[in-house]
């Protein structure tokens, strides 16, 4: 919070409008990403893990890391916001490469 300057009551405030659109994205990115991981033929956990990693470094890390190049953003904030999304590809990935 302290990195983007929002205090805990600005945040408190907007969860209920931004936690259901979270929602809506992390549901379009798995839809996407199951088609990537049946193009690229995954069936195990790993090579699941593997797409969700090559989608994250191609698509996410690439494009945001230029919100810290241009608009100087914080490194750490990079961090943050890319350590979870990096998990949640891998998750997604391994969880999509196994489904029935």
């Amino acid at each position: 919070m302290k990195l983007v300057g929002c205090n805990e009551a600005e945040m408190k405030a907007r969860l209920p409008k931004i936690v259901p659109l979270d929602i809506i994205g992390a549901l379009i990115m798995a839809f996407v990403l199951v088609h990537a991981v049946h193009y690229a033929g995954a069936n195990t956990l790993m090579t699941g893990a593997a797409v969700g990693f090559f989608n994250w470094l191609g698509f996410i890390a690439v494009t945001t890391f230029g919100h810290v190049l241009y608009e100087r953003r914080p490194v750490k904030l990079f961090l943050i916001d890319n350590g979870y999304l990096l998990i949640a590809l891998l998750l997604m990935g391994a969880i999509l490469a196994i489904w029935p």
